[in-house]
């Protein structure tokens, strides 16, 4: 059977176990925390196989193992390997010396990791900021709003303006949309930070004045002679840091650069499936890196971190359920994306925003950028799907990165600070109760994007 006729055939309640997935995520933790950090493996595994063997039996084992390998091999392993080697390597730096959570302080905190996540990814960015955050503001009781904002901010809206900043805008520069194109999402950026550090002050002062009233003493009321200096310590991780982005950009220019690379050469796996060599020297160059990190880096550097595996086992755990179960929702969005009838810039904006909020959101944005590609446009960006407006262009790029931060599941970063979070004895919102802080602030200020932007 051909691929394209099982896109033609799928059902649409194929998508059961991914919904059944994401329902899992966010309701058994709440029912039964203790189960589900033990099983949590186990129930990826099962919901996977629940799409899996009746997939099987429908279209063939072998078209089954195809899809299983497309997905695993080409999506998952390239994603979780780029997190691993960006975890471990911001591990490996901490910030040393009195730093205090006051509002300035903390505003100061989530601009810095703001403007890195352009040029060391989202998820560098929020795993180097993290837990100074954290330390900085450990005398007070109400931390919740710190790591929902630092959720939307650094580890999703902070990564649109370079293709390093988030695998979607990456994806576009490798069919050719130029490198420094997503600087047009800065006015987007700007808008929005505005929008949201006036609410942050907002909402951390008044936690802040709560907290003083309460008893509770900020850092930088402590006498003077027990402040330390700030400093960096670990500070040569930061060279692997730069090594994993040579990576990122060794997977996009190696087939430009060397024949070797070109035209989609690889390993052959199975079927049509293709290991490309390039992906293979990004897996190799980011691993070395975090092994470099793991080697050169001081235990008691780590232990400043409280550094543990965890956060990326558990994203690793979670992702392969979510990876798996999507394969029928993205085979649908492929064969019928062109049919949702989105010509329009805002349209795109929130279909692909939407899709972005619960699926991957590099397959989601290069499905609409196909789409796009496909309505016929005679002036814009030329890309190896066609020629796509810039407005066209803006709205898709922005939906993909901005929205991914409506769910703990829409950027994988977002699922490690809550796990870093709780691990720092914070009680993070459940999966429903962070969907309140985003609908309440996040949809509002799309709204305003909207309008401003795409209409």
């Amino acid at each position: 059977m051909t691929h394209e006729l099982v896109s033609a055939t799928l059902p649409v309640w194929s998508i059961i176990p991914f919904a059944g997935m994401l329902l899992s995520i966010a309701i058994v933790p709440l029912v039964r925390p203790e189960w589900w950090e033990k099983h949590m493996l186990g129930a990826a595994i099962a919901w996977s196989l629940l799409f899996l063997i009746p997939f099987a039996a429908a279209y063939g084992v072998g078209e089954s193992w195809f899809r299983l390998l497309e997905s695993v091999l080409l999506d998952y392993i390239p994603f979780i390997v780029l997190l691993f080697g960006l975890f471990v390597v911001a591990g490996g730096i901490a910030v040393r010396g009195t730093l205090a959570g006051t509002t300035k302080i903390n505003c100061l905190l989530l601009f810095i990791g703001t403007f890195l996540a352009s040029w060391i990814g989202t998820t560098g960015a929020a795993m180097l900021l993290i837990r100074p955050l954290i330390r900085a503001n450990a005398w007070r009781k109400n931390k919740v709003h710190l790591m929902v904002f630092f959720i939307f901010l650094v580890a999703n809206m902070g990564g649109c303006l370079t293709p390093l900043g988030d695998p979607p805008l990456f994806m576009g520069f490798q069919r050719g949309v130029p490198f420094t194109w997503t600087f047009h999402l800065l006015p987007i950026l700007v808008l929005n930070l505005v929008l949201m550090f006036a609410l942050f002050a907002f909402l951390d002062k008044h936690f802040y004045n709560k907290e003083v009233k309460e008893g509770r003493t900020p850092l930088d009321l402590i006498d003077e002679n027990d402040k330390q200096p700030l400093r960096l310590e670990g500070a040569h991780n930061l060279i692997f840091i730069a090594l994993i982005i040579i990576g990122v950009l060794a997977n996009g220019l190696l087939p430009d650069m060397f024949p070797a690379f070109a035209n989609g050469a690889g390993l052959h796996i199975y079927d049509e499936i293709v290991f490309p060599y390039a992906t293979l020297a990004e897996i190799a160059i980011i691993l070395v890196a975090a092994f470099l990190s793991i080697k050169t880096t001081r235990k008691s550097t780590r232990d400043l971190n409280e550094f543990t595996y965890a956060p990326i086992l558990e994203v690793a755990k979670l992702f392969i359920g979510i990876f798996v179960t999507m394969i029928p929702a993205l085979i649908l969005l492929k064969a019928h994306g062109a049919e949702l009838g989105l010509s329009h810039p805002w349209q795109m904006f929130w279909a692909t925003g939407a899709l972005s909020s619960f699926l991957d959101n590099t397959p989601t944005y290069l499905v609409f950028l196909q789409t796009a590609g496909a309505l016929g446009a005679t002036q814009g960006i030329t890309t190896s799907v066609g020629t796509v407006s810039q407005i066209m262009l803006e709205a898709i790029s922005a939906g993909a990165v901005f929205m991914g931060a409506n769910t703990y599941i829409g950027n994988a970063p977002n699922f490690m600070v809550k796990s870093i979070a709780e691990e720092n004895k914070i009680k993070m919102p459940s999966f429903f109760g962070y969907m309140g802080w985003s609908v309440a602030i996040l949809i509002p200020l799309f709204i305003i994007d909207m309008v401003v932007f795409f209409l």
